[in-house]
């Protein structure tokens, strides 16, 4: 039997509020809130051919952590990218000698395509035009280049570190060369995506089945001006009023960030239309039926919601949840799961939906959930995810970041979402608890009683979570009067 190809595009940035489907009635109860009041056309006619996961999150809602998780299938603890990568951070890149997600598809035979937005670097003074200098100027620096050998894999590379001028990218080839295109971001890798997919300059070996990666920048921020979007986008939004915009109850538009709406959801629909051009490639080259075909994002944007500045990091449903659709190969009909999805688990679940399962490593984080969520079977499903957020930790003697501090960790179900957050000393500082379901905003923060049944229950979860994932929470016993790690410890496979 022929092996499906993959196509895996993954926007940064991109919150679950902005999907059009959710103005759909038949969508509508499984998003809390309301949804955006975006263009996206293309995405919510994928999702009608697709899976919908409505319950997947990114566990640690910053750009590296999410991209560390997803390529080794492990979490922060162990992925070596705690933290979002800059020269800085020495203790956060991912490791040369991990087995990647890209690694596990090259040694099935695949010919593995990378365009856009890696993150994953230390960088280093490695600028292959300009030996013995950084790429980027900035103190610390955050763009990177990524030499062959730390490319897991990867056959086909056009790629760059980390850079926020939307419409002044730059890139750099298989063989180093860079290119400066001057054209809006997500436009040109879609082009550059779909001259793979076409092999139009022989980038691929066709005898293989492919697995190409597109990582766009946008809807990440900058979304100030015209100079971060494209006009044409911007037009469907430029009339319309912040209350137009923002419909989330929860949104502060008296923040200067909410004039910025305009721009983000402009960006919003300029990748959908990205997106739409790569699903009719794929049709036209008759390669849509065997392509597993995936579109999720590294973490949300809360977009003025709380009153908060911080677009991630944070609990909240509008950063921590991302929207996860999956069309498997040959797929015809829509379904919705209500699966908790961590990053952690893209790697090992998309592998087994590409019948790709015994190349799944055994020590990781992540769980292949391909058979649950094609299942009917509710009761076989994660019904709970992990938070994790990490600040910077001590330094050494260069002053370089040497370690990361664990300041907060907390759970997600379907009706409740609890967080803890500690001081340096692992003392308690903060509390935040919500019921989703009669607080959808989350807007009213709970009294936290630990002797209460739910109360118990949640935190049953989240130190079970904490111990499974080797969190360092776990292993100071930070919280212990709280959280009952003594149930779990030594015995990880519960």
């Amino acid at each position: 039997m022929k092996k499906p190809n993959l196509l895996y595009v993954f926007p940064d940035q991109f919150r679950l509020m902005s999907l059009g489907i959710w103005q759909d009635p038949d969508y509508q109860d499984l998003l809390p809130g309301v949804g955006d009041p975006v263009i996206t056309p293309h995405l919510d006619g994928f999702i009608t051919q697709s899976t919908l996961l409505n319950n997947a999150v990114s566990n640690c809602p910053v750009c590296s952590p999410h991209r560390g998780s997803l390529m080794t299938g492990q979490f922060p603890s162990r992925s070596g990218v705690p933290l979002n990568c800059n020269s800085d951070r020495i203790n956060s890149e991912l490791p040369q000698d991990a087995y990647c997600f890209t690694d596990a598809l090259s040694q099935a035979g695949y010919h593995v395509g990378y365009i856009g937005k890696w993150h994953l670097d230390l960088p280093t003074a490695n600028d292959p035009t300009r030996p013995g200098h950084y790429i980027d100027p900035r103190q610390p620096a955050w763009d990177s280049y990524t030499q062959p050998e730390r490319r897991h894999g990867i056959d086909y590379w056009y790629g760059y570190g980390t850079f926020d001028e939307h419409k002044n990218p730059h890139y750099y080839d298989s063989e180093g060369n860079r290119h400066d295109p001057k054209t809006w971001s997500a436009e040109h890798e879609t082009d550059q995506a779909i001259a793979y997919l076409k092999n139009e300059h022989g980038q691929r070996d066709e005898s293989k089945p492919f697995a190409l990666f597109v990582s766009m920048n946008p809807p990440h921020s900058p979304y100030d001006s015209l100079d971060d979007c494209r006009e044409e986008d911007w037009l469907r939004y430029k009339d319309k009023s912040v209350d137009d915009l923002l419909l989330r109850a929860n949104a502060d538009k008296t923040m200067d960030k909410a004039n910025a709406a305009s721009y983000y959801f402009a960006n919003v629909t300029g990748t959908d239309s990205e997106f739409g051009r790569l699903v009719e490639t794929l049709k036209a080259m008759g390669e849509w039926d065997n392509t597993v075909i995936v579109f999720t994002s590294d973490h949300g944007e809360t977009l003025c919601s709380h009153g908060i500045n911080d677009a991630k990091n944070c609990i909240y449903n509008e950063a921590f949840s991302v929207p996860f659709i999956i069309k498997a190969a040959h797929q015809k009909q829509t379904q919705q799961n209500p699966v908790f999805l961590s990053s952690a688990d893209i790697m090992p679940t998309v592998l087994g939906v590409m019948g790709l399962e015994a190349l799944v490593p055994n020590n990781i984080h992540g769980r292949n959930l391909a058979e649950a969520i094609q299942s009917s079977d509710i009761g076989a499903l994660p019904n709970h995810a992990l938070y994790i957020r990490n600040i910077d930790g001590p330094r050494d003697a260069s002053n370089k970041v040497s370690d990361y501090f664990p300041v907060s960790r907390g759970i997600k179900t379907e009706r409740y979402t609890l967080a803890f957050e500690v001081e340096r000393d692992g003392e308690l500082s903060n509390v935040l608890f919500f019921d989703n379901l009669l607080d959808p905003y989350q807007r009213n923060n709970l009294t936290f009683n630990p002797d209460n049944h739910i109360e118990r229950t949640l935190v049953t979860a989240l130190a079970k979570e904490l111990v499974r994932t080797d969190d360092p929470w776990a292993e100071e016993k930070w919280l212990s009067n709280l959280l009952p790690y003594e149930l779990f410890l030594g015995n990880h496979n519960d």
